[in-house]
C-alpha cells in the first residue's frame, strides 16, 4: 500500500511540475512578451541532481548546459504566440523553459559562488536589482537589452571589469525556472517585480550600465585579492 501511495504521489507532483511549466511558459510568452522555445531536456535516465551527467537529450558528450539549451525547435523558432508555446508544452509537458535573450530582455551572468558575492554585495550598496536567477553552476541577472556597441562602450568606460562576468544578448539564451523540488533546477533568487511603466504586465528591468557600473564598485571597495573573483 505505501509503495502504491508512493507513486501516486510521485505521479501528482509530476503532473503540477508540468503544468507549472506550462504556465510559466505562457506567462513569459504572451504576458510578459519575451520570446521563449523548449529546451531539448535530459536523456529521461535522471535529473539535474548531478551536474554533466546524465548526459543530454542532444547527445552531445559533456554538454556544457545539459538538457537547457535549444535544439529541435531551435532558437530562432523562439516565440511570444501563447498558441505555439501550449502547442509545445502539451507535446514536451517536461521541456525546460528558454529564453531568447536580446528582445525585450538581456542578461549578464557569474558563477554561482561569485554570483551570490556580487549580489550582497551589490544590495549593500543600494543597488536595484532586477530578476535573479540561481542555476547549479551560474547567477542569472536580467537587464533591459542592450546592443553591443552600447556593450562596448559601457565596458570601454571602465579600467576593470569582472572578467567571469558572460553578456546574453541579442542571439543568446538562458534557461528559467520554475523550479520543482528537485535539487540543481533554476530558481528565482529575487523574483521578478511588476514594471508600472507597462501596467505591471512585465517585470522591471535595470540597464546593463547599472549592473556593470554596481559590479565595479562592489569590486573596488572589496580586498584587492577578492574583487577578481567576481
Amino acid at each position: 500500500m505505501r509503495e502504491i501511495l508512493g507513486r501516486r504521489r510521485k505521479i501528482s507532483l509530476q503532473r503540477k511540475e508540468r503544468t507549472a511549466l506550462l504556465n510559466a511558459a505562457l506567462t513569459y510568452a504572451e504576458q510578459w512578451q519575451w520570446r521563449v522555445v523548449p529546451g531539448v531536456g535530459l536523456d529521461g535516465r535522471g535529473s539535474w541532481r548531478t551536474a554533466g551527467s546524465p548526459p543530454c537529450a542532444c547527445a552531445r558528450p559533456n554538454c556544457p548546459v545539459p538538457g537547457a539549451h535549444p535544439l529541435n525547435p531551435g532558437l530562432l523558432a523562439a516565440t511570444r504566440d501563447p498558441r505555439m508555446v501550449r502547442s509545445w508544452w502539451t507535446r514536451r509537458p517536461d521541456a525546460p523553459v528558454v529564453l531568447a535573450t536580446g528582445d525585450r530582455v538581456s542578461a549578464a551572468s557569474l558563477p554561482a559562488v561569485a554570483g551570490a558575492r556580487a549580489l550582497e554585495a551589490m544590495e549593500n550598496l543600494g543597488v536595484r536589482l532586477g530578476p535573479v536567477v540561481a542555476t547549479p553552476t551560474r547567477y542569472l541577472l536580467l537587464v533591459a537589452p542592450y546592443s553591443l556597441a552600447d556593450l562596448g562602450e559601457l565596458l570601454d568606460s571602465h579600467d576593470w571589469v569582472p572578467t567571469s562576468l558572460r553578456y546574453h544578448g541579442d542571439g543568446g539564451y538562458v534557461v528559467l525556472p520554475p523550479s520543482t523540488s528537485s535539487a540543481g533546477q533554476p530558481c528565482w533568487v529575487r523574483p521578478p517585480v511588476p514594471d508600472e511603466r507597462t501596467g505591471g504586465k512585465a517585470p522591471w528591468l535595470p540597464p546593463i550600465g547599472t549592473l556593470v557600473d554596481a559590479l565595479v564598485r562592489a569590486g573596488r571597495t572589496a580586498p584587492d585579492g577578492d574583487r577578481l573573483t567576481f
